[in-house]
């Protein structure tokens, strides 16, 4: 028989040998787990990518969120400039803008009912389609706009 080893106590009883040898056999069950655990490359492959997944749809998420944000202060600072823009223009040019307006409005409407006589169907359903997007944008087409109208005043003033 082989001796103990000097650092762990002998059993006095059978009782007691039993449960060392089912304490050894417990961790070296455990042992054996770890051991398999660290030799699954595939399993911990799985697992870094599902984690790295993970991370990545968070950070979409961030994102998104960020992305909404800066396009809603983009929109604020869009409105606030179209409207700097139309306090600082003269009201002459406001005045023929207006009528420019008007007459735009009045073609469009004869436009729209030559348009409604002639067009096949689905060309006038895409086309109402298109018409209510602008209108549900109306500020920002507005906006800019107002932007062009300043972007060609100041072009016309350094040719004149």
């Amino acid at each position: 028989m082989t001796q103990p080893p000097h650092d762990e106590p002998t059993a006095s009883s059978p009782e007691e040998l039993r449960e060392q040898v089912e304490q050894t056999r417990t961790e070296l069950g455990e042992t054996v787990e770890a051991l398999a655990a660290k030799t699954d490359v595939k399993g911990r492959a799985q697992e870094k990518a599902a984690e790295v997944k993970e991370q990545a749809v968070a950070k979409a998420g961030e994102l998104k969120e960020q992305t909404a944000l800066k396009a809603g202060e983009l929109k604020v600072k869009a409105a606030e400039l179209a409207h700097q823009a139309q306090d600082r223009l003269p009201d002459p040019v406001k005045d023929t803008a207006a009528q420019a307006a008007r007459q735009a409005r009045a073609k469009a409407a004869q436009a729209g009912q030559l348009w409604e006589e002639k067009a096949p169907e689905p060309v006038r359903e895409e086309t109402a389609q298109g018409a209510q997007l602008a209108r549900d944008n109306r500020k920002v087409l507005l906006a800019a706009a107002g932007a062009a109208v300043v972007v060609w005043l100041a072009c016309r003033r350094r040719k004149g």
